[in-house]
């Protein structure tokens, strides 16, 4: 079925047009019946030409956004349609490589030969022929596979705002999950931040087993979609070859940005905050692509970049209420060099209760319950305001700040099993219930933080 898509595409008439204006960031293109989403060929005269996609229709022209600069467009110059069902190539070579939006490696090694393609905006799968989600997946981090554990095939958010942490945890995922594959997409990434991500945070141990899509912050907003089309494409590659694939994507935020100029460039109304009606539309889309089928599954992680650290901001908002689950980075925690600065109380996974067996959930359950009690009696204890033996579990998170502390915190380069997790869990909420069972009230002079 493919394969005759592909003849039909080569054998299809020319479609030629010629540029009239600019249009903003977009140059509209007379004569010109192209399908929306094909991508053309701009040519100018004594320069090389520069490629650009379908976006939008004017009164009798197309708009076409380029994937690079309109400097050296002019009027009258000549458009042709190179492609109709954009598609990419893909194969077992790409792990291990860094890759830009169009699918070029860009590590500086010897370019691989592909010999696979599949079509760039692939269907996500019917929601009936999704199986249930019933295996945890490890990401070698104690709060998370402890408190708010990942089942293979879900899809969790990352929300903080910028400066906190999200790509370190990211980097600390890649390298200590149980997934089989990895494939990390950078989208509106700082272009300074890249090559430290891969060799710092990746390193060679995670890059071994990963693919790393690329597109940075200055790149035009249609190289930023296609980085995050692409990075799906090849997770759901890997998926339909019977992979388990862990798919992180930082971020979500910049990909609504990127088609917030888009759909602005096509003539779009702003609707909420500025973002037109397809930002919210596109979303969904691109976020069910991850999920659990009876081949593989993907698993996928979305950091969404807060703005102003409010977590019910309109992305933010629409996101969290595509996902299955959410984890919220406290920038509070993060400047008390608490690592991984995740609050528990306010992150959640939905698939928790159908991956981890009974015992673990309800030792979360109590450890969530003494973290709460905590946090409404941290300024009372703070100054010296609290009477010991007045909550049972506010003595007892006194009593085990430590071991709640060390559980909570990880250093950078730690690795947790999925089973070490469990027993030190287990472990600490077994001393709690002691001292629930034996209430012994000791106020100690100062107890670190705990979230």
């Amino acid at each position: 079925m493919r394969r005759s898509q592909h003849i039909r595409q080569m054998l299809a008439p020319r479609i030629v047009g010629s540029t009239s204006r600019i249009a903003g960031l977009a140059a509209a293109v007379h004569d010109f019946p192209a399908p929306l989403g094909a991508r053309c060929r701009i040519h100018r005269e004594g320069e090389q030409s520069i490629e650009a996609e379908v976006v939008g229709f004017t009164d009798d022209e197309t708009l076409v956004l380029p994937f690079g600069d309109l400097r050296g467009i002019r009027r009258g110059n000549a458009v042709e349609m190179t492609c109709s069902i954009p598609s990419v190539r893909v194969g077992t070579e790409l792990l291990g490589r860094v890759i830009n939006a169009r699918g070029h490696f860009v590590d500086g090694k010897a370019p691989a030969v592909l010999t696979q393609r599949i079509g760039l905006y692939g269907n996500p799968v019917s929601a009936l022929d999704r199986p249930r989600i019933d295996q945890p997946l490890a990401t070698g981090l104690r709060v998370i596979d402890g408190l708010t554990t990942c089942g293979m095939g879900q899809r969790l958010g990352i929300f903080a705002g910028s400066g906190v942490g999200k790509s370190v945890l990211l980097g600390q995922m890649a390298r200590g999950s149980s997934a089989d594959v990895n494939v990390v997409v950078l989208v509106g990434e700082r272009g300074r931040e890249v090559r430290e991500f891969v060799e710092k945070e990746l390193g060679e141990e995670g890059l071994r087993r990963s693919v790393v899509v690329v597109a940075t912050s200055d790149e035009p907003a249609l190289m930023r979609i296609r980085a995050a089309w692409l990075g799906t494409a090849i997770a759901d590659y890997f998926r339909e070859a019977g992979n388990h694939v862990l798919l992180m994507m930082d971020s979500v935020t910049r990909f609504a940005m990127a088609q917030r100029e888009i759909g602005l460039a096509a003539g779009e109304p702003p609707a909420t905050r500025g973002y037109p009606p397809s930002v919210f539309s596109i979303l969904p889309k691109l976020l069910e692509r991850s999920g659990l089928t009876d081949k593989g599954s993907i698993t996928g992680f979305y950091t969404v970049l807060v703005e102003g650290d409010d977590t019910n901001e309109p992305v933010s908002d629409t996101v969290r209420g595509i996902l299955d689950g959410h984890l919220v980075l406290s920038r509070k925690l993060a400047h008390e060099n608490h690592w991984p600065a995740i609050d528990s109380l306010a992150s959640i996974s939905r698939s928790m209760n159908d991956v981890v067996t009974s015992e673990q959930t309800e030792s979360a359950a109590l450890l969530r319950r003494i973290l709460a009690a905590w946090r409404e009696s941290q300024d009372l204890v703070s100054i010296g305001a609290y009477r010991a033996g007045t909550n049972p579990l506010v003595d007892t998170a006194l009593q085990l700040s430590e071991p709640i502390r060390q559980f909570l915190t990880q250093d950078r380069l730690e690795n947790s099993t999925l089973e070490q997790t469990q027993q030190a869990l287990t472990a600490l909420t077994q001393a709690a219930i002691q001292l629930l069972q034996n209430p012994q009230p000791v106020m100690p002079q100062a107890a670190p933080q705990m979230q």
